[in-house]
């Protein structure tokens, strides 16, 4: 990383950040706001943020009515998050907080910037920019910061960081795999020590499936996952968490086409160990929606059938019908695929899903068909044997399922 510009250049840099017009122009003549975290890294790091976190010595609400819609606040925290343009920003009164013991939520009390960028959890996110008056662009940050952020490394800024939130352990290894950092030795030993005591035990279930599902959205959350393992976390999670085989890992994530959910698939990777009934009840303390909650179960239960029942079918008609059988949508094919089927779960994800009839049960009930269960029968059949090439245009469709349909054939 190149040293840090001088305060009138970083401000430039602001500026000229998409996200930076609304806001810089709603805050005018404000003083004592800092851009803060993330954005501030990324900013030094070279790159273009378009989530900015602001930091405000006094009271936030008051920033946020010169920026825009209030979409929601937190009055425990002093926290906003605004809607301005078409931008959102989370805007915090910088504070102190006390932890009552490991794993709470904080208390917190109103104090200074100074303060306020010892509260955080890694020292490459406690830097901050002054966005108003006396001095745009001053940069501010606690001690080794800089040279950490230079040199690539997360390090806590004190011993119980990851005993008074559990979550920063999570949160390291995202950062961890997203911007490829190393972990300073000492916070390390820390980490060790916090999973080896049963750290994450004392967080709820909420606050440590948000961060999972975070994880599991990131530009790479295999790499997420792997360093997940290398600190034991997700056996602490659960002892049958964790993505074991790399190998079949990344073949089912190469295989997943662009409609599927790559943070729903590698969460079923996670969690092929765990029995269906087992994995629910994990996900459901997690607080997964059901959505969530049941294509994880589906693609991980189901897999290892689907895998067999694709390995053995001849006909297109069959492979359709196993992933039918399956329930489940792209990421259990791609899952079952890499467990050995792959030309037959490619077929399906590429060709046969797309397949669909020119007929539909309106036609049939036309041609006479009892309205109940012989209509999906007449419909499957005229499916399969298009998939199989054995009718092609309308007519030939409605003659097979009509045969199908009344059992004339």
């Amino acid at each position: 990383m190149k040293p840090p510009s001088p305060p009138p250049a970083l401000y430039a840099q602001i500026q000229a950040l998409p996200a930076s017009g609304p806001l810089l122009r709603g805050l005018g003549d404000a003083t004592g706001v800092y851009l803060v975290g993330g954005a501030v890294r990324d900013l030094l790091l070279g790159g273009q943020p378009t989530d900015l976190d602001l930091v405000v010595e006094g009271e936030a609400s008051t920033v946020a009515a010169r920026l825009g819609a209030t979409i929601r606040t937190h009055d425990r925290f002093g926290t906003s998050t605004v809607l301005a343009d078409g931008f959102t920003y989370d805007i915090a009164r910088a504070r102190r907080e006390c932890y009552r013991r490991p794993g709470a939520l904080p208390d917190v009390c109103p104090a200074n910037l100074a303060v306020d960028l010892t509260r955080r959890d890694f020292t490459v996110n406690a830097i901050a920019i002054a966005l108003g008056q006396p001095t745009p662009g001053e940069l501010l940050a606690v001690p080794a910061a800089l040279d950490d952020l230079s040199a690539g490394q997360l390090r806590v800024l004190h011993d119980a960081s990851f005993g008074d939130d559990p979550t920063r352990l999570l949160r390291m290894v995202r950062y961890q795999s997203r911007l490829r950092f190393a972990i300073e030795p000492h916070t390390l030993v820390l980490a060790r020590r916090a999973v080896t005591d049963g750290a994450i035990a004392t967080v709820s279930g909420a606050r440590v499936g948000t961060e999972l599902r975070i994880l599991a959205r990131e530009p790479d959350p295999l790499l997420g996952f792997a360093c997940l393992r290398a600190l034991a976390l997700d056996a602490a999670i659960d002892p049958r968490f964790g993505i074991s085989d790399r190998a079949v890992a990344q073949r089912a994530m190469a295989m997943l086409t662009p409609d599927g959910r790559r943070d729903r698939l590698v969460l079923a990777l996670a969690s092929r160990e765990l029995p269906a009934a087992d994995l629910r009840g994990l996900l459901t303390a997690l607080a997964f929606d059901a959505g969530d909650r049941d294509a994880i179960v589906v693609a991980a239960g189901g897999a290892d059938a689907l895998a067999s029942a694709l390995a053995t079918a001849r006909r297109p008609s069959q492979v359709a019908d196993a992933v039918r059988h399956a329930g489940g949508g792209v990421e259990v094919v791609a899952l079952a695929g890499a467990l050995g089927p792959e030309r037959a779960a490619e077929k399906w994800l590429a060709q046969l899903r797309h397949v669909r009839l020119e007929i539909d049960g309106r036609d049939l009930l036309d041609a006479g068909v009892r309205e109940g269960p012989a209509v999906g029968r007449g419909l499957r059949a005229a499916l399969n044997a298009k998939l199989d090439d054995r009718v092609s245009g309308r007519e030939a469709e409605l003659a097979a399922a009509l045969c199908a349909a009344t059992g004339s054939g």
